[in-house]
């Protein structure tokens, strides 16, 4: 069954799943697909003013795709399965799956220590940080964000030179942009090229992404929709240092439903990109119920709305919280449910997959609305797409 598009609000929902299943939701028509994803997305989008929004949806194997609301307010545009988001944070797991790429071709090794790679930091504390460490948010107490002032690689050496960790390294969670931002870079740097060119000349058209970017080109920047703040005023992502490694990437509800295939082993790709994908799945540390992988979050599935909505929250994504390694690293699982946001001033992205459920779900959004009204959101049409009788 091909992808299906339908007029209105939404965001993107993926499902695929080349493993065991819990039992295998049967074929949905399309008519009860969008009453799931209307009764979950509508209210959202009235309740917090969204313009636009675009939904994809995998159940069992099929796609649909649902298109809601405006991508631009002054033009009136539609969305359309062409309209192009920013990913915001959600561009993580795909530096992650460069790294682990990476890694799988032997070029890097996620045990070794950034000073293996990059010898400026060779006797600090930043070069004794594991690479491993840069994609679990465990480097020992990076800042959320590139600190105000650096505005150019140069600048941003001496800072990392100098800076001096809040905790040994493996031991606090503290998400930073900062950690995997660089993490893209070494990744880069191991093969040879820029970080950019890698995504968009090679691991974007490996997945089947042909319509994300980094770097929007000006032929599909009639595509790009508008962005609002929660306030509704008008704004775009700004280039910054790191930002394309970290929260840069811009795609469509089609293309992200192709990485959700891609990640549920539905896509027929390269063998070492499918091992990196898998890879990224593989469980490093627990954080209270949250299971961190490479950039993903996993939880044990079937998993409580609470425990999705605590792991997602600010309380877990803003402070420094004591982490358990898992000795050896968790293999990947079907039985979990994986997902991540994503968020810039004008943007709101969210992912949430069951492998063994074979139900996944992403929601781009032209507006940045709050997280969890997202994971609320995602978590109804997940529950209620894979227990359907067909």
């Amino acid at each position: 069954m091909s992808s299906r598009t339908a007029g209105a609000a939404m965001a993107a929902l993926v499902i695929a799943a080349a493993f065991p299943v819990l039992g295998r939701p049967a074929e949905i028509p399309q008519e009860d697909v969008k009453r799931v994803v209307d009764r979950a997305i509508v209210p959202v989008m009235a309740r917090y003013d969204v313009p636009g929004i675009a939904i994809g949806v995998l159940v069992g194997g099929d796609s649909y795709e649902f298109d809601y609301g405006v991508a631009s307010r002054e033009t009136g545009a539609p969305v359309t399965p062409a309209t192009l988001f920013e990913l915001g944070s959600v561009s993580k797991t795909l530096t992650a799956t460069l790294a682990a790429y990476a890694q799988v071709s032997g070029r890097l090794d996620l045990s070794d220590k950034v000073a293996t790679y990059l010898p400026a930091f060779r006797g600090t504390k930043f070069g004794d940080v594991r690479l491993l460490d840069l994609a679990t948010h465990t480097s020992g107490g990076m800042p959320l964000q590139v600190p105000e002032g650096i505005e150019n690689d140069d600048q941003l050496m001496k800072y990392l030179q100098a800076w001096q960790p809040a905790h040994p390294p493996g031991t606090y969670r503290t998400y930073a942009n900062p950690s995997i931002g660089m993490l893209g870079v070494i990744a880069a740097k191991s093969m040879d090229e820029d970080f950019t060119v890698l995504m968009e000349r090679r691991l974007f058209p490996a997945l089947g992404m042909n319509r994300t970017y980094i770097d929007i080109p000006k032929a599909r920047s009639a595509s790009y929709a508008q962005g609002y703040t929660a306030r509704g005023a008008p704004i775009r992502m700004a280039e910054a240092v790191l930002s394309a490694e970290a929260y840069g990437v811009k795609s469509t509800a089609g293309d992200m439903i192709r990485f959700l295939e891609a990640n549920m082993g539905r896509r027929a790709l390269e063998a070492k990109l499918q091992r990196a994908i898998a890879q990224t799945h593989t469980g490093y540390f627990e954080v209270g119920r949250m299971t961190q992988d490479l950039v993903w979050e996993q939880y044990a599935y079937p998993v409580e709305l609470e425990a999705l909505l605590e792991g997602n929250s600010g309380a877990v994504s803003l402070a420094a919280l004591p982490v358990r390694e898992i000795t050896p690293p968790q293999p990947p699982r079907t039985d979990v449910l994986i997902n991540k946001t994503g968020s810039t001033n004008g943007f709101a992205a969210y992912i949430a997959f069951v492998p063994g459920r074979q139900v996944g779900v992403v929601i781009l959004a032209n507006r940045n609305y709050p997280i969890e009204a997202r994971v609320r959101a995602a978590y109804r049409m997940i529950v209620e797409l894979g227990r359907h009788p067909g």
